[in-house]
């Protein structure tokens, strides 16, 4: 047991009373499902390398989750043992997770993407038990480097292969007659308050953490958002982000099991196929980032599909520009909710149906039902209304804490949590987000308006994608860089007509990018947050092309 969750005891007392912890986990939900439609379509797992596609009723997913909780549970993993898993958006992602559940283990999702660097802090940090990966997955053996890792990790004990032992060893039928099921997973059923989820950060700061999860905290987050968008079990939804990510994990596999809902995955983002899914299934909500709503309302394919079962695109992770949220609404003819989350408490704030216009396309929405938010300033003390401060977050949804780190917990004695973010709140409670606070730019003294300048830039039609970033400068401190990719046939951009049309949008000359660098593609992680970290690290040695 590595597991040390910080859960004072006013947090249990509080959100029991206010009804939003309420002592399930997912499986509870997930045999709710079962026994209430076990032969309706539960996952459509679609695979773009193969073209191979996976249907699964409740049925057939309890029965295959099943037996590989009581294969893991054969190979010696038990409650209060760490999982993990480095799979892409397939069927056996989502039976690991509930196997976990049943026997009381944590799962531990990693992104697909993660090379030995990554997965050998990972895994060796988290002490896992036994380790799942695919055997090849776009042209990378994963079974290989996973084989070679084995040596320097000693406390994993257990390598599966999906498309090598993984089926012979966990999905061996005779596990059900050899094992007494039901004693096995009453003995290991999980607390609703043991942690069950391990997330390292999505890395945009380069500083990995490990995000601790109880389901106490992760059923609050999804129920907030059921709440807040008016979801059921008529919901049919499309997950193209990665499960190993907050978002895809929370809204690709929890919201189905606490709908009983349909959800269909694609293993590959590419838009065509999402719309083809999307026709296909009759998808009825979707969630991803910027970059995910970007493709769709932008695929030229578009017109081709019947895309009208299509009612909701949540989209958050960044500050989301006005622009393509009133593009994509028109373009997709479906509500698209702005939001801001985190790693560390799911979907925080999001737009209603009801948001007049000028909330849904300027705003990231007001905070969901089970978490607070306020704005304070460098004393921290809590600002007036439309004033820029530091965001904090506090709520049912939150995380426990970062693994063997109490020391970055970053939660002061009323429960508020650092977010790294800032923000403005109006008198209603609706939160823009104004940038990562590494994100401040101070040029002479004065704080450059970076999202400001950014969703201008994302008006401009040749532009698709905009990064601003620091540029140090002896004199003024620093200096803002605007990194920026171009549409596909667009007119090239050059630094004189980005800023003669930033002119044209009426900004203010002092907060104009002093250069201009234009990339083939942004660095981002594998849930689409561009990494500005990796453009400062560039920034640092360009020099300002005007003074």
């Amino acid at each position: 047991m590595i597991f040390d969750p910080i859960l004072p005891a006013w947090r249990g007392r509080k959100h029991r009373a206010e009804g939003h912890w309420r002592d399930r986990t997912l499986l509870d939900y997930f045999d709710e499902a079962v026994a209430r439609k076990p032969d309706a379509v539960a996952l459509v797992a679609r695979r773009m390398e193969n073209g191979g596609e996976t249907v699964l009723s409740w049925r057939q997913l309890k029965r295959l989750s099943d037996r590989i909780a009581l294969g893991l549970h054969a190979h010696g993993l038990g409650r209060g043992d760490v999982l993990a898993f480095q799979l892409p958006n397939w069927w056996q992602f989502y039976c690991l997770h509930i196997a976990c559940l049943r026997l009381g283990v944590c799962s531990n999702p990693l992104m697909p993407i993660f090379r030995e660097r990554e997965l050998s802090f990972m895994i060796d940090f988290a002490e896992a038990k036994a380790l799942v990966v695919p055997k090849v997955f776009r042209g990378h053996d994963h079974a290989a480097m996973a084989r070679e890792l084995r040596p320097s990790l000693p406390k994993l004990e257990q390598l599966f292969v999906v498309g090598g032992n993984f089926e012979a060893v966990l999905l061996d039928p005779a596990l059900e007659r050899e094992a007494d099921t039901e004693a096995v997973f009453a003995a290991s059923r999980p607390d609703p308050d043991d942690v069950v989820q391990l997330l390292y950060t999505s890395g945009t700061t380069g500083e990995p953490k490990g995000v601790m999860h109880s389901s106490n905290t992760l059923i609050a987050v999804v129920m907030s958002y059921v709440e807040r968008i008016g979801l059921g079990e008529d919901t049919a939804i499309l997950m193209g982000s990665p499960l190993a990510h907050q978002t895809g994990f929370i809204y690709g596999l929890m919201l189905s099991s606490v709908l009983g809902a349909k959800t269909c995955y694609l293993d590959i983002w590419d838009p065509e196929a999402a719309l083809q899914l999307i026709q296909d299934e009759a998808v009825t909500f979707t969630m991803g980032a910027t970059p995910f709503l970007s493709d769709l309302a932008n695929s030229p394919a578009l017109d081709s599909y019947d895309i009208s079962s299509l009612a909701t695109f949540v989209s958050a992770g960044a500050p989301l520009p006005r622009v393509l949220v009133e593009r994509a609404s028109a373009r997709l003819g479906c509500f698209v909710h702005s939001g801001w989350g985190m790693t560390e408490n799911g979907l925080a704030s999001g737009t209603r149906k009801s948001d007049p216009p000028e909330r849904v396309f300027g705003t990231d929405g007001s905070a969901v039902s089970c978490l607070e938010l306020r704005v304070i300033d460098e004393e921290g003390t809590p600002l007036p209304d439309d004033e820029e401060g530091r965001l904090q977050v506090r709520g049912a949804g939150q995380f426990v804490g970062y693994l063997k780190r109490p020391e970055r917990h970053d939660t002061n004695r009323d429960g508020w949590f650092e977010t790294g973010d800032n923000a403005r709140i109006d008198a209603d409670g609706y939160i823009r987000i104004s940038g990562r606070s590494k994100d401040i730019i101070i040029r002479g003294g004065e704080n450059i308006p970076v999202a400001e300048v950014e969703d201008l830039l994302y008006r401009h039609p040749s532009v698709a994608d905009c990064a601003i970033v620091a540029m140090p400068d002896e004199r003024l401190g620093e200096r803002c860089c605007a990194f920026v990719t171009l549409r596909p046939g667009a007119a090239m951009l050059t630094f004189e007509a980005m800023c003669g049309f930033l002119l044209e949008c009426r900004l203010a000359k002092p907060y104009l990018p002093e250069r201009l660098e234009l990339l083939d593609a942004m660095p981002r992680t594998a849930s689409g947050k561009i990494q500005k970290y990796r453009l400062r690290e560039r920034a640092s040695g360009l020099r300002p092309m005007r003074e």
